[in-house]
């Protein structure tokens, strides 16, 4: 009985410190993730729902670098795993509810060589077909229109899902047999994939809607400068300083000055948008001001704690009813780029109350010292113990409202309610830093930079001391500014995911970003 995987990482960007590796994402960061990707959560997101400030999104992201041309299979959802979004409502950094995501796959049409399959309105053998295939006999389904139903023939890979809310010891099933959304293979196969995918959004009752399918990575970074052992680029007509935006590239939150490695990949989203009131701990609605706004949440990965395989071919495997935590996540980028590779596997593994023994790791972080170390003179960092970065591992101001409890040193993206969304023609990239108040790490949205807020943040902006908080400090990045695909204003926000016939990456040299590549 081979054991289940125990694959994990988390990629926090609790100090934001971590922005510079891999920014925000969690894209293969712990040695065991990089295995089991199924099982690896690239990003996590919690926000004021842009269209309700009575509501909360939560979205989480797993299975990283998904190329959209790559079928037959293409990419299900492991119905192995137990997908869990986690939310912490009294501050001690224990989970106090979670909604549980379990997927199942059906093959509707085992004979057919590839998943989806579809074109217009059906295809026949032609009259010159050889025998034993008659002429006019069917062969081609009609293009994929549809989840279920009429125009759904082509849809033979599907998968459907239950979603679970556990409160209190108690088990509520909110839904079963919903459907997750297929990868977007092309337009031969799937006509109108934007209108496919909108069916995907299921009303669940209650203030809940839920979302599961594949999905544009909403992330963005420069990658392979980053992993280059920080060896950011010069950017045309900037500072001149490798890693430093010029004011007008960092004032610019709408064009791309580097190319963007995530650029064309797809991952797996679910989403869930649900009342505020479901997640304080009074069940009611709060100011900004009142401690109980202030919500600590997360997503984790689980795998059976056993699994036996079957014997015989095609046969299905036992698996245990006990689970193992195989990955989490709550800030960008903590695991991935503050945590060291001997210890990111028991980081994942852990629980965000017990983040404290890996306290040396957070309080003086080899990423700052890295920087330092390559800017020298120009780049001075604060001493350590770096108590400035608290404040994204505990319930504290900016955050939290004053008098909240502080709770334990715990790796959670913690969101405050009561702050309303900021409208999209006054949304800033740099989140907090900039002013805006709805932004990262004041819970996590789609287009917070936390990549480039995260360099800043460990570079020492949030000192308050002129030597940290002044140039080149508050103009660190790396020139990669927007998603190469827009998001959307309402529920699940994620863009659609990219086309596989058409499917295209953007790399250094080549052209294709919204600005000028080097």
């Amino acid at each position: 009985m081979p054991r289940a995987f125990t694959r994990t990482c988390l990629s926090l960007a609790l100090t934001l410190a971590v922005a510079t590796a891999s920014h925000a994402a969690n894209h293969r960061e712990a040695p065991l993730t990089a295995l089991d990707t199924k099982a690896d959560i690239t990003d996590f997101f919690a926000f004021v729902s842009y269209d309700n400030p009575g509501k909360v999104t939560l979205i989480l992201d797993v299975d990283p670098f998904l190329e959209p041309s790559n079928g037959p299979n293409y990419f299900p959802f492991d119905p192995e795993i137990l997908y869990t979004l986690r939310v912490d409502h009294d501050h001690d950094g224990v989970e106090d509810l979670r909604f549980e995501f379990r997927f199942n796959t059906e093959i509707r049409a085992p004979g057919v060589f590839t998943g989806f399959v579809g074109a217009g309105a059906g295809l026949s053998a032609p009259n010159n077909s050889p025998a034993p295939v008659k002429p006019g006999t069917p062969l081609i389904p009609p293009a994929i229109t549809a989840l279920d139903g009429p125009g759904s023939e082509g849809l033979s890979l599907r998968q459907r899902y239950s979603v679970t809310l556990v409160r209190g010891g108690q088990r509520t099933e909110l839904a079963h047999d919903l459907i997750a959304v297929p990868t977007n293979v092309g337009p031969r196969t799937m006509p109108d994939y934007a209108r496919l995918a909108d069916q995907g959004v299921y009303d669940l009752g209650g203030g809940v809607r839920v979302f599961a399918g594949t999905v544009d990575d909403p992330f963005w970074l420069d990658l392979g400068a980053t992993f280059d052992s920080l060896n950011f680029r010069v950017l045309p007509n900037g500072t001149g300083i490798a890693g430093v935006l010029s004011p007008a590239q960092d004032a610019d939150d709408s064009r791309n000055f580097d190319s963007d490695d995530f650029a064309g990949f797809n991952v797996n989203a679910i989403a869930i948008e649900v009342p505020i009131t479901l997640l304080t701990r009074d069940g009611k609605l709060h100011g900004a001001n009142e401690p109980l706004a202030t919500i600590g949440t997360w997503g984790t990965t689980s795998r059976p704690t056993i699994k036996l395989y079957a014997t015989t071919p095609g046969g299905q495997p036992l698996l245990s009813d006990r689970f193992v935590q195989i990955q989490r996540m709550g800030n960008p980028l903590i695991n991935e780029v503050l945590i060291g590779t001997g210890d990111k596997d028991k980081f994942s593994m852990s629980q965000p109350k017990d983040d404290a023994q890996f306290a040396s790791y957070l309080l003086d972080p080899l990423l700052p010292r890295a920087l330092n170390a390559i800017y020298t003179d120009a780049l001075p960092i604060p001493p350590a113990p770096r108590k400035d970065l608290l404040p994204l591992v505990t319930y504290a101001a900016p955050i939290a409202a004053k008098d909240t409890p502080a709770g334990p040193v715990a790796d959670l993206l913690r969101l405050n309610t009561g702050v309303p969304a900021t409208p999209a023609a006054q949304r800033k990239r740099m989140g907090l830093l900039a002013g805006d108040t709805a932004g990262f790490p004041n819970g996590r949205r789609l287009s917070d930079d936390v990549s480039d807020i995260a360099l800043r943040v460990v570079a020492g902006v949030l000192t308050g001391d002129p030597k940290f908080s002044g140039f080149p400090h508050n103009s660190l990045g790396d020139g990669v500014n927007t998603n190469d695909v827009p998001y959307r204003e309402s529920f699940p926000y994620l863009g659609l995911a990219h086309s596989g016939h058409s499917s295209r990456h953007v790399d250094p040299g080549e052209p294709g970003c919204t600005g000028t590549c080097p």
